[in-house]
């Protein structure tokens, strides 16, 4: 976790209202200090700060004095507010807009030796000229260089990051360091654009996710930033939210409150132990300056309006700040896992003759798995087949699974044989190409006898699909009947036709078609699901919650994991951290539009954070937040 003054990260990327990306040329030290003052009383003690590229380093051997004594008042305005602030070398792309410096000339920012020379001599410079000031709390290579150098190869990105990690230590940084590349490489998003997560986590300090997803599912937009922060987090490294917000011409300022609490909520339950939201300030009165003119919804993400005044999401910052203060932050942990969800490495890999969209249904389908464990309250953690299963967990979910490697599968048998529950459901994939699970002994792992045809799918007809429970699974008893919609291409939507031969057949369809069927093997069981459930629902809007979450918390309950709270209504997810004194927190976080009162079930009892008080029954406000001490019976 990364700290100032004994507090995890909290701020803002930070543009002056004077001017945006040109803030420096008519630099206001005395407005500056007003705006600081405003974001530090709200809970925040950091900023994200820019040299803009063109305005400092005017020539290819030069960077203006002027800017650099502008910079340094600047670092000086954050010692007297009591923060500290990242500062961001190489920034050329920012809200929409491009900028190089004149002696660019078109040459490749990665690739031609001389311009990477003068990138690298850039930062070692700024460097060696700020490293010593108590104001800065960390270096950032660059502002989402995807965008402005494009991408390249991965070899090639990441020599560049390395030259460039390299300058900041010759010019004497020991403060964390990372890329600001926003962690859109393939170990996340399935889309390979050069900038490896896991190569650069070999280089740097921290990992920085940029977030900003348009969405068509409330629970999954909300959760979004979560599910990132979790796949990001496989390094070990701590993970910074380095950029999240919205404008005001997108959501309303109520909503925007709404978002910024889920954001920051669920992102920490999901592993972030930093936040730095986009941005501190509206941009009204620079209507006719680029990138605003062209691109004027850019004017409209700041924490505070034109005038300085706090809008409602940076109320939500500092009611997050007065939490994690109360709770200690530095001094809590998430508790271990017993839930695995399994990551396929065709997310982050290109084995031959693969097809890209292998890499993005994965994201898509474990995104969807992601949100139904949260709804069945279920503390999962993602599993990286590249880097090995784990054994040991109690229940692992390989959800819509068109493809593991040879040895994963016998992995995951493995883990059954000596005790655990492994949870697979079905899917072809969502193209054409080698369309089909694949997996060579479909029959022998499951105990079933597939009826696929060469080349075919068996589509899901139907736009709902009920599936009645003809035997117990955990949770769920023989009677109980689940309702699930239908969705996807002509290739996605399908089902695996089976017959049980060494499995039992737990749940039907309506056409009498096998959905769960459950196999003892060794101490433990096989469960498949014959339906793309996850897929199905990932591709659908407006879905959740979906019944997939009584699948999974039958599947919690058959296994024997731990969760320590629960809520019977999927709208409300529980979670728990953990403080090193034995202090236990419960979060619960409603995805409700209107107020709910819930009864939460406990292992023990729960208290109000402030008063001590025993709570037996909780009123969440809409899309509400509620932190509570759970202590044992």
């Amino acid at each position: 976790m990364l700290l100032h003054d004994g507090q995890p990260w909290l701020g803002a990327n930070f543009w002056s209202r004077s001017g945006g990306p040109l803030m420096w040329r008519g630099y206001d030290s005395g407005l500056i200090a007003r705006e600081l003052s405003v974001l530090r009383e709200h809970g925040m003690n950091l900023t994200r700060s820019f040299f803009y590229w063109p305005d400092f380093m005017p020539e290819p051997d030069r960077v203006d004095d002027v800017m650099v004594e502008r910079f340094a008042d600047f670092l000086d305005r954050h010692t007297d507010a009591g923060m500290a602030t990242v500062p961001t070398f190489i920034v050329g792309h920012m809200s929409g807009e491009n900028w190089d410096p004149v002696w660019r000339q078109g040459r490749d920012l990665y690739g031609d030796v001389w311009m990477v020379a003068r990138q690298a001599w850039f930062v070692e410079r700024m460097t060696a000229r700020f490293h010593e000031h108590p104001a800065v709390a960390g270096w950032l290579i660059s502002n989402e260089m995807p965008i402005y150098g494009e991408p390249a190869t991965r070899d090639t990105v990441t020599a560049w990051a390395q030259l460039m990690v390299q300058a900041v230590r010759a010019g004497g940084g020991t403060q964390p360091v990372s890329i600001g590349d926003g962690a859109w490489g393939m170990e996340v998003t399935g889309s390979d654009n050069g900038f490896s997560v896991r190569d650069l986590a070999e280089l740097t300090d921290f990992v920085g996710p940029h977030v900003y997803r348009m969405e068509n599912d409330v629970v999954r937009q909300h959760l979004t930033a979560a599910f990132v922060c979790e796949l990001a987090g496989f390094s070990g490294k701590p993970v910074v939210l380095e950029e999240f917000g919205v404008t005001d011409a997108f959501v309303s300022r109520e909503h925007a409150a709404h978002y910024y609490r889920q954001i920051l909520h669920n992102s920490l339950l999901a592993g972030a132990t930093g936040w730095i939201g986009w941005n501190n300030s509206d941009y009204d009165n620079l209507h006719e300056q680029d990138p605003y003119r062209h691109h004027a919804f850019e004017m409209r993400f700041g924490l505070t309006d034109v005038d300085g005044n706090p809008k409602p999401a940076l109320r939500e910052v500092r009611a997050f700040a007065e939490v994690i203060a109360h709770v200690d932050l530095p001094g809590c942990v998430r508790p271990d896992s017993e839930t695995a969800l399994v990551v396929p490495s065709y997310l982050e890999h290109a084995y031959p003759f693969t097809e890209a969209g292998d890499h993005t249904y994965v994201f898509d389908v474990l995104r969807q798995a992601f949100v139904a464990a949260r709804e069945a309250d279920l503390p999962v953690r993602t599993a990286r087949e590249r880097d090995g299963l784990p054994a040991g967990r109690k229940l692992y979910l390989v959800p819509s699974a068109k493809q593991l490697t040879a040895p994963a599968w016998r992995d995951l048998a493995g883990f059954a044989e000596d005790g655990a529950v492994v949870y697979v459901s079905y899917s072809p994939g969502n193209h054409g190409v080698q369309r089909g699970l694949w997996h060579a002994d479909v029959n022998g792992m499951f105990g079933v006898e597939h009826r696929l045809r060469y080349g075919l799918v068996d589509p899901v007809a139907d736009d709902e699909v009920t599936v009645s429970f003809v035997a117990d699974l955990g949770s769920l008893s023989a009677g109980t009947t689940l309702t699930f919609r239908a969705g996807g291409n002509e290739h996605a939507r399908s089902y695996l036709p089976v017959r049980a031969t060494d499995a039992e057949v737990v749940a039907v369809d309506q056409h009498g078609e096998p959905v769960l069927l459950r196999r003892s093997h060794g101490a433990g069981h096989l469960v498949l699901c014959t339906f793309p459930l996850e897929g199905m629902a990932a591709a659908l809007p407006h879905v959740n919650p979906e019944p997939t979450y009584r699948i999974y918390d039958a599947l919690g309950a058959m296994a024997g994991v731990s969760r320590p709270v629960t809520v019977a209504d999927p709208l409300v997810h529980s979670a728990e951290l953990r403080h090193r004194d034995g202090r236990r927190f419960v979060w619960l976080v409603s995805q409700a539009e209107e107020e709910l009162t819930v009864k939460p079930v406990v292992g023990g009892r729960l208290t109000d954070l402030a008063t001590g008080e025993p709570v037996d029954e909780v009123t969440m406000h809409p899309y509400g937040v509620r932190v509570l001490s759970h202590k044992d019976s």
